[in-house]
């Protein structure tokens, strides 16, 4: 049991909160089939980074933008069995709103769909692949949701479970707790997590402070 004290908590949305697994597997198939990729490869690659990085990886001459809308109007329209992650709810519910944001490689409208199949509050601090211009595992999405706490991101836990995510914690400053809901242990480690567990359920708030001590957040983690 390891009890960490943080100033603000940058939650990864898909596998950290939502499990929207199935329906991005089924999309991201649908796609990749369409151009004769492996779906099984594409999946892997596509997990915790903007749709727009993995394509233009994938098709480099390609128009982007239009594949990119192919890939966001699937993931918008395909919400079966988009729910909320063992834990999510109760540990969101158990911190001051002021202290927690959300940092997903999700486009905001996506986000929020998914955040709302899953019956998860929308966070007043809300950071998208629509706010940054470099996605993960670039330091900037975290750095911009530790902004938006008006936190440092060294000051910040940051909760994930795609390497790619790790990374990019780790390299705005942040400490990271990754959850098994994706990749092995040994990924998560090679990533530079500092912890991890199995997930939200593995998470408790020892205690809370006020909205203008902003060094008073303390979580148990019990896994």
């Amino acid at each position: 049991m390891v009890e960490i004290t943080c100033s603000g908590l940058l939650f990864d949305l898909d596998g950290v909160l939502v499990d929207s697994t199935p329906a991005v597997a089924r999309v991201w198939t649908k796609w990749a089939l369409s151009h004769d990729f492996d779906p099984e490869e594409t999946v892997r690659l596509a997990h915790g980074r903007p749709s727009l990085a993995t394509i233009r990886d994938l098709l480099p001459n390609a128009d982007y933008e239009l594949e990119n809308e192919v890939v966001l109007r699937g993931e918008m329209e395909d919400t079966d069995g988009v729910v909320p992650l063992p834990g999510a709810r109760e540990l969101l519910h158990s911190l001051p709103p002021d202290r927690w944001a959300i940092v997903t490689s999700c486009s905001r409208p996506l986000a929020e769909v998914r955040l709302r199949a899953a019956g998860l509050p929308i966070p007043r601090r809300l950071l998208t692949s629509d706010d940054v211009t470099n996605g993960k595992p670039d330091p900037e999405p975290y750095r911009k949701g530790a902004t938006l706490l008006g936190v440092p991101a060294p000051r910040c836990l940051v909760f994930e479970d795609a390497p790619a995510g790790v990374v990019a914690g780790k390299a705005a400053g942040a400490l990271v707790v990754a959850f098994r809901t994706t990749a092995n242990d040994e990924e998560l480690e090679t990533a530079g997590a500092d912890w991890i567990v199995r997930g939200c359920s593995s998470l408790s708030v020892v205690e809370s402070g006020s909205a203008s001590d902003r060094d008073l957040v303390r979580l148990c983690l019990n896994d």
